[in-house]
């Protein structure tokens, strides 16, 4: 018996004496987790920090002149036919526009030719021009309720003008399902997909165990994460995004471990011990699986804090209670509520207790026969779906893939009609140091190509402390895949001491530091990983395998991603909505970090089972058909559960959420399908006596005892049953 397994039982000896303190003090968590629950939404906030030119530039200019560093909402004025912005009466015209968005929204600072007089304003002809309106506060977004109200301010003061209104939240609404997401309806969305997985596979009561484990899980979650909201520092704060991703992707962790326990209690019962030596086995047998699982998933996670910018370091920390939490219910709860009433719970028992599935070893043994072909094909199909996922664009959607049809897709194509380009809604801000500067810099930015112009603002909302802002159009949109040289230009062309900022900047830099941290962060995670699964599994070859494959799987997510949401392929049917042209820039990396980690656990699960099966038999061959046939439905079933959390999840209107849920969703099925189903037992069959090689020099650093590498000639092994249904 192995420290671990001695660890594991002295536990459930502990917990199982004590199950009256333990029970209770899962309790009173579980009453505070309720209580405090719906209040940890309200100290989530917004935001990322990270050291960068464009942040720094945006702190500056949001000190001084609030959310001047969003993009902005654009209304586009067509005069009436024969007028231009220089006919009379036009420009009083236009200043009552002005007065009546400042009557409407008073702390929204616009720019517009009424004040400047700059023909960068001015559409074509002269017959238009446009107003750029920014909200009051860094970090706030003119969005549909602003565009719509600016629009009706506008036309309400100007009625002979045409008004159209758009702007890059506006568009991107018109992209996203409508109606408003709560935690709680996902969280019992994939509750419900996992109680039915749960009835399959028990057939009894006991389905409901797991989902009990999941709610004590999740609960005692929210409240880690509310105290952690104090422990954080304000450079630092928790994203939102958090709550959707912990409540559901701690759900199907939950289930996963606690099935894992639960299954083999079941067997050791069927077995004919007594319940409390069924859970002192199960607990010693499967309990090390799933506390090796959570500390690898958990690594996954935590390793996200290399990432040097505060969104990803949050949701790193933050991810590092989902396994761990998981992990400690199903290995301190879960056995007390087995040992207490686990026999009358599992009734009416339609389901079979035995252990060995008849189709999954029917199965193992078609993969050994096959295992050239099954590589070929699980190779195949993964080096594919990489191979797409090489073109991948992280970047901001472009204004043309946010929305086909609707007002605001009118009113970006008023805007493009009148000569204006759609970089007009990603303008560059610029914070000038003295005011005086302000003009030249305008002088020169209008000579760059890559610029539609410049304005410098003159009323006093523009000009604070000696400074002032100096506005700049791109040709084409900042933070897009299109974005060409403009930001470069500017940066080029403005004075050594002005500081250029603005929402596309900071996207640019966002991802620039996320993926330059990309390979320490694989980096990280692939040794951490390599050296726990070697000392696990008393092997070398098996956790190399696991790490490559793990990238590979993760690759073959990314190029799901890709074909998904860059492409199209199956939007319209799954969200009613179009391509975004691109990946979301956080989306990547976030889903390595889960990915990784939370695949890893059924490459624990089958090869702790397959070890245990090779130590007793002394074949491979034997070990490979114990391992699946007795892990394979459990497996199948826990990538379920967890998809179904993760498919609900996908339903959330933030983009990145969604993004970050169906990535991990179809890479969940993906890697129990493909890796640890097809690769795994065919790569395994093909190394043979190699899987268990483990020199003496390794067993030292390992702290392993040395091991007899020799296998012997097959015996035991399980027969090949018929396919059952």
């Amino acid at each position: 018996m192995t420290y671990l397994e001695d660890l594991m039982d002295a536990l459930s000896r502990w917990v199982t004496r004590h199950r009256l303190t333990v029970g209770l003090l899962w309790l009173v968590i579980t009453v505070v987790g309720i209580v405090l629950a719906p209040s940890v939404s309200s100290r989530l906030k917004g935001g990322n920090h990270l050291q960068s030119a464009a942040y720094t530039a945006d702190q500056q200019i949001a000190k001084q002149y609030g959310g001047a560093t969003s993009d902005p909402g654009v209304l586009v004025l067509d005069l009436p036919s024969g007028q231009t912005v220089r006919s009379a009466g036009v420009r009083a015209e236009l200043a009552a526009v002005d007065a009546g968005i400042a009557k409407a929204a008073p702390t929204v600072r616009v720019v517009s030719y009424a004040t400047t007089g700059s023909k960068t304003l001015v559409g074509t002809g002269g017959t238009s021009t446009i107003v750029l309106a920014y909200p009051p506060q860094d970090g706030d977004d003119i969005d549909t309720a602003a565009v719509d109200a600016l629009t009706h301010a506008a036309k309400a003061a100007a009625p002979n003008v045409a008004v159209h209104g758009t702007s890059l939240k506006s568009l991107a609404a018109g992209n996203t399902t409508k109606g408003n997401s709560s935690v709680l309806g996902e969280l019992l969305i994939g509750a419900l997909g996992a109680l039915l997985v749960l009835a399959w596979v028990f057939g009894s009561f006991l389905a409901l165990l797991p989902l009990m484990m999941a709610l004590v899980s999740v609960l005692t979650m929210q409240l880690l994460i509310y105290g952690l909201t104090y422990v954080m520092p304000s450079s630092s704060p928790i994203s939102p995004s958090v709550q959707y991703i912990v409540a559901l992707l701690g759900l199907g962790l939950s289930i996963d471990y606690s099935l894992l326990i639960v299954t083999r209690w079941r067997e050791e019962r069927a077995a004919g011990r007594t319940n409390d030596e069924a859970v002192r086995e199960a607990m010693k047998r499967a309990g090390h699986s799933v506390w090796f699982s959570g500390l690898v998933a958990s690594l996954g996670l935590f390793a996200l804090i290399v990432v040097p910018n505060s969104l990803v370091r949050g949701i790193g920390i933050s991810g590092l209670f989902i396994p761990s939490t998981a992990t400690l219910v199903a290995l301190t709860l879960l056995p007390v509520v087995l040992s207490k009433i686990g026999p009358k719970v599992d009734w009416p028992r339609r389901r079979s207790a035995r252990g060995v599935s008849r189709f999954w070893t029917w199965w193992s043994h078609r993969v050994i026969r096959n295992r050239v072909a099954a590589a070929v094909v699980g190779l195949g199909i993964l080096c594919g779906l990489a191979g797409v996922a090489a073109t991948i664009n992280i970047s901001q959607p472009t204004s043309s893939a946010l929305a086909s049809s609707g007002t605001y897709t009118d009113g970006l194509h008023a805007l493009e009609h009148d000569g204006f380009s759609s970089g007009t809604l990603t303008t560059v801000p610029i914070w000038v140091p003295r005011a005086a500067d302000a003009s030249s810099t305008v002088t020169s930015l209008d000579q760059v190509s890559t610029l539609r112009g410049a304005v410098t603002p003159r009323d006093a909302a523009w000009r604070q402390d000696g400074s002032a802002m100096v506005i700049a159009l791109p040709q084409h949109e900042i933070g897009s895949s299109q974005g060409g040289t403009s930001l470069s230009d500017i940066r080029h062309t403005v004075p050594h001491d002005a500081l250029v900022g603005g929402a596309g900047a900071l996207g640019i830099d966002e991802v620039n530091s996320t993926y330059g941290a990309f390979p320490l962060l694989f980096a990280t995670v692939a040794i951490a990983t390599f050296l726990l699964l070697a000392r696990g599994l008393k092997s070398i070859l098996l956790p190399a395998k696991a790490v490559l494959l793990n990238a590979l799987s993760v690759a073959a997510s990314y190029g799901i991603l890709v074909l998904v949401f860059q492409h199209g392929l199956g939007m319209q049917a799954l969200w009613g909505t179009k391509s975004y042209g691109a990946v979301d820039s956080f989306a990547p990396v976030l889903i390595f970090g889960f990915l990784f980690g939370v695949s890893m656990d059924y490459e624990v699960f089958i090869l702790s089972r397959v070890r245990e099966g090779y130590d007793r038999t002394r074949s491979t061959h034997d070990g490979i058909v114990e391992g699946v046939s007795r892990t394979g439905r459990l497996v199948t079933s826990a990538a379920l559960i967890l998809f179904f959390a993760l498919a609900s999840l996908s339903t959330a209107n933030d983009i990145t959420v969604r993004q970050i849920a169906a990535g991990l969703a179809a890479g969940v099925l993906l890697d129990a399908v493909v890796v640890r189903m097809l690769l795994l037992p065919a790569l395994v069959s093909l190394f043979g006596n190699a899987n268990w090689w483990m020199p003496d020099w390794a067993a030292r650093l390992l702290r392993l005892p040395p091991t007899d590498h020799a296998e012997p000639p097959l015996r035991e092994r399980i027969p090949v049953p018929a396919r059952d249904a």
